[in-house]
């Protein structure tokens, strides 16, 4: 099966096991919104955990912030969102269904790249060549379908790039003939900028009402609380502020379960650095955060960097990190050089200076900030398709089955330790618990007793717990307990007293963070 193949499959496992739900279900849902169930609440508090281990907890010069999700209105002027916080929406004329023009053209990118790898694939098939060899990577990279890929992404580049970046935008749909999904035609509007911020009111009556916004990211409560920060915590510079917090995008094209929602989650960090010292700072940040990545097990493979070809206008350096999703490579987390920009508008719109003093230099000036900005949401999905694996294993009676299992990292697993009794009688049951009530202190720890004990290792297997243990008849008489490996299904036996440590030196965050 092919890794494109499998993201129906996530889908419908992250609902079957109780990761996501659509939310209010039972009112037919509500579009790109989705609610985390009781697996997925522990995978992705445990990422948040990951990160703010590596960022906060790790670094002496970095600290956290939860910043208010509403905010002074002047705010959103200041680091132009209201102005400038658009996207190119196109309108299909018979289907009635609205797009966003550039992911229209970068789908059709991404069709051309999917011809490109299934037709290396079948060469290489026929030629005998395998994964990752040199002649594999040069038929991938220069076949028929990839030269296409890349001819529209340059025309793409030069559309955003354009003076009239709406009509050339328009333009190139039209030259490459791509259709509306629903309706299957060409009829197309023009293109048009659309503000993608939630707008709300706040206070008791119509006429004494203030307009507010939903924030459309979190950086901002960083930057307008960076003086604070400093004054309190007195940092010298470098030093970083980071936050985990939900933000809100009034997306049209909100789509791919939950890449792309109108309410979201971001870990980001913002790094105050000295003008000058930027793109050192840059290239520091940008293989730490691969590092970590990597480090708590997405596919090196499945990683990479792309460079930002149209620049924001406040920065001078963007790299994202992109994870190669089923549905392709796509972004999962930013690393930019901000500049001065953000704190520059926010001393002019509010009148407070937003200064550092470096007294080694003896002078004032705005800092430069380096941004690592992570989308909670898709590093969820990425560690959802990099776990979802289909195997075939042997049975007691030595034929064939398949399981599926999550082989998410362990530190990540919503689960650690699922604890059964062989039986639900004979004091069996009693000893299980007990294991439970003193492992439970440190992991997060499953009793289970339903089912035959093979079948629970599947159950078990599906949801990505790591180690399962299991109480025998011969616990009784030698106080030793089965213990068996997710991955490898090996199975250990082990002394009651040697479970917790057994299990502690799997899950070191020393390992991953040394």
């Amino acid at each position: 099966m092919n890794y494109d193949e499998i993201f129906p499959k996530i889908i419908s496992h992250a609902k079957e096991y109780g990761f996501i739900f659509p939310s209010s279900e039972i009112y037919d849902g509500l579009g790109a919104v989705y609610d985390y169930g009781q697996l997925g609440v522990e995978l992705k508090n445990n990422i948040k955990t990951a990160w703010w281990k590596a960022m906060v907890q790790m670094h002496e010069n970095i600290v956290g912030l939860d910043s208010a999700i509403l905010m002074h209105p002047t705010t959103w002027k200041a680091s132009g969102h209201v102005d400038a916080f658009n996207d190119p929406l196109i309108d299909n004329k018979d289907s009635k269904k609205r797009y966003r023009a550039d992911v229209l053209i970068e789908d059709q990118i991404e069709k051309y790249n999917q011809k490109s790898e299934k037709d290396t694939i079948k060469k290489a098939k026929k030629e005998g060549w395998e994964p990752g060899s040199t002649e594999y990577n040069g038929f991938l990279q220069n076949n028929r379908n990839a030269q296409k890929a890349q001819e529209i992404q340059k025309q793409f580049e030069d559309a955003l790039n354009s003076e009239d970046m709406l009509q050339a935008l328009y333009d190139l749909i039209i030259e490459l003939g791509i259709v509306c999904p629903v309706s299957g035609t060409k009829e197309w509007s023009e293109v048009r900028q659309f503000n993608l911020m939630f707008k709300t009111q706040l206070g008791a009556t119509a006429d004494s009402a203030m307009d507010l916004y939903l924030r459309p990211e979190t950086a901002q409560g960083i930057f307008v609380n960076y003086l604070n920060v400093q004054n309190t915590s007195r940092q010298k510079l470098p030093f970083g502020i980071a936050q985990i917090g939900k933000a809100f995008r009034n997306e049209i094209v909100a789509r791919q379960f939950i890449f792309r929602m109108r309410e979201f989650e971001q870990m980001e960090m913002q790094y105050f650095i000295k003008p000058g010292t930027q793109m050192e700072w840059f290239q520091y940040w940008k293989e730490a955060r691969m590092k970590w990545h990597q480090a708590l097990g997405l596919k090196a493979d499945h990683l990479q960097y792309h460079e930002h070809e149209k620049l924001a206008h406040y920065a001078d350096a963007a790299e994202d990190i992109q994870f190669r999703f089923p549905f392709g490579f796509k972004e999962m987390e930013g690393i930019h050089s901000r500049t001065d920009f953000d704190l520059t508008q926010h001393e002019e719109f509010s009148g407070k200076k937003l200064r550092f003093f470096d007294h080694e230099a003896k002078e004032s000036y705005v800092p430069y900030v380096l941004e690592t900005s992570v989308g909670l949401d898709r590093t969820f999905l990425a560690h959802m398709s990099n776990a979802y694996t289909e195997e075939d294993v042997p049975t007691a009676k030595g034929d064939m089955e398949q399981r599926i299992v999550m082989k998410f990292h362990p530190l990540l697993a919503p689960y650690k330790v699922a604890v059964f009794p062989l039986v639900k009688k004979d004091g069996l049951p009693e000893i299980a618990r007990s294991i439970i009530d003193e492992l439970k202190f440190d992991f997060n720890v499953m009793y289970d007793e339903k089912d035959a004990v093979g079948r629970r290792y599947r159950r078990h297997d599906a949801i990505g717990t790591p180690f399962c243990v299991t109480v025998d008849y011969e616990t009784k008489d030698d106080n030793a307990v089965t213990l068996r490996d997710r991955d490898t299904m090996e199975q250990v036996r082990l002394p009651i007293s040697e479970v917790r440590d057994y299990v502690a030196k799997k899950l070191s965050w020393r390992e991953i963070l040394g």
